[in-house]
């Protein structure tokens, strides 16, 4: 009984040992005049970045499950549209159109212009603000007619004082 504690003591103490003197591996130093490699861009999660090809800074870039990168030869979508790397884009049925600075084509094929972008925003924005707010945005809306109608009285009785001033002097 002794010699069965001794042994499992020691065995313990062994393992114990062994597994707190073990080192941890490192990395080996980088070399000399090695250059480092070049990180991945990828898309912000605040930025909105979405899948598809976008023409910025005048080349077409394609992003791809948030990594983007500038298209380099031809790209052929799910649905047969073609884009070049030149920004032109060929549907299936032939027609084709150029992309502009901020215009989007999403890897189904479907073009979106910057203006059309900037209006279904601007839409949103306008539906989201009447949803928190209700009827605020009507009220600003007439405070705005009426501050509009107060200009033009006040333009209008201007430009009646200048005329009776001018009448009084032409008088003298």
């Amino acid at each position: 009984m002794n010699s069965r504690f001794l042994i499992n003591s020691t065995l313990l103490v062994a393992l114990l040992t062994g597994t707190a003197a073990q080192a941890q591996t490192r990395v080996p130093p980088r070399r000399p005049g090695s250059v480092a490699p070049k990180p991945r861009v990828t898309a912000n999660a605040g930025v909105g970045l979405k899948d598809g090809l976008t023409m910025q800074k005048g080349r077409v870039v394609l992003t791809e499950l948030g990594i983007t990168n500038p298209l380099t030869a031809d790209k052929k979508l799910i649905n047969g549209t073609i884009i070049t790397p030149a920004g032109l884009v060929t549907a299936t049925d032939g027609t084709t159109t150029q992309m502009n600075e901020g215009d989007m084509v999403s890897l189904t094929g479907r073009v979106t212009t910057r203006a059309s972008i900037v209006e279904a925003d601007s839409l949103l924005k306008i539906k989201t603000f009447d949803l928190r707010y209700p009827g605020k945005r009507k009220k600003m809306e007439e405070e705005k007619e009426r501050k509009d109608k107060a200009k033009a009285k006040l333009a209008e009785e201007k430009a009646k004082a200048a005329e009776k001033r001018a009448k009084a002097k032409a008088k003298r």
